[in-house]
């Protein structure tokens, strides 16, 4: 989808609908990593839905590189998901990887900017969105025509992010102490202005969507540095997205100890902390269609 602020990457994300295809590339860097560092909590969040049996046929709402999908194959043995992205790219990296794990019949891909139009999807018993539905340009509308595509009975499970994750401890870099949270503050304007339903309470707009909330949680992400090799890495993808939208806004002395960080090669690249944590939130909507 979209999600192209930095948030995105991960818009966990982060995946996204709509997408710019000239930024996919390193969107679904991102997205793997995000789904390698934070699989347990995304195992934990199948796990917790209220479902009375196995779904067997599963919607992915702004899919991305496939996080949700391949968990919820793990989840229900004997589903298959439907996945849908506005990026090709993404949908391509997601079928390589389903034909690798030797799940590919159990995958059907749609291409689709869901602003534009919806395409068929069938009569799932369960419809997944993680980080996507703030993308949306008129998520209630989305909301009302994920009511109507469920079966009977069906559930919606909604993901979202809190924020950015952040990696480094306050008081980083010693030059420049606080710099991951100016770097967010750079990007507040821009996000206000291009991803305004982040952070949203969806429990309201999925009952006036016709929607029961049956259940609501959030988890508390602390995955420290020595736990996944992946962190690194993920922390500096996702903060080359943070220069690449905050740059306007930052002052020299902060650009010049952010690019120190992004240096591979500088003794004070990221990837050489050994302090380093993904810290977030994730808040899960589990929302019946009556």
């Amino acid at each position: 989808m979209t999600h192209t602020s930095p948030h995105a990457a991960h818009d966990s994300a982060h995946h996204r609908l709509p997408q710019h295809e000239s930024d996919d590339d390193g969107q679904a860097e991102i997205l793997d990593l995000d789904a390698e560092v934070l699989a347990e909590h995304t195992a934990s969040i199948t796990a917790w839905l209220p479902l009375d049996q196995a779904p067997r046929h599963i919607v992915d709402l702004g899919c991305g590189t496939g996080t949700g999908t391949f968990a919820l194959l793990a989840r229900f043995a004997g589903a298959e998901v439907t996945a849908v992205d506005a990026s090709a790219r993404h949908l391509r990296r997601l079928e390589e990887r389903a034909e690798a794990l030797g799940v590919a019949d159990r995958v059907r891909t749609v291409p689709a900017d869901l602003d534009a139009g919806w395409p068929e999807l069938g009569e799932p018993e369960l419809v997944w969105a993680s980080a996507s539905m703030h993308h949306m340009a008129d998520p209630d509308r989305a909301l009302r025509t994920v009511h109507d595509l469920l079966a009977p009975g069906g559930l919606f499970a909604v993901v979202e992010l809190a924020d950015f994750p952040r990696f480094l401890p306050a008081d980083a870099p010693k030059e420049r102490p606080g710099l991951e949270e100016r770097c967010h503050a750079a990007m507040a304007h821009h996000d206000a202005e291009h991803v305004s339903h982040r952070g949203a309470d969806w429990g309201p707009k999925l009952t006036a969507a016709g929607f029961t909330v049956e259940r609501k949680r959030t988890l508390t992400v602390n995955v420290d540095g020595s736990r996944s090799a992946a962190v690194g890495p993920y922390a500096l993808s996702s903060l080359k997205r943070l220069r690449a939208g905050g740059a306007h806004a930052l002052t020299a002395d902060d650009l010049g100890a952010l690019d120190q960080l992004l240096d591979t090669e500088s003794p004070h690249s990221i990837l050489r902390r050994g302090d380093l944590a993904v810290r977030t939130e994730r808040t899960v909507w589990a929302a019946r269609r009556a």
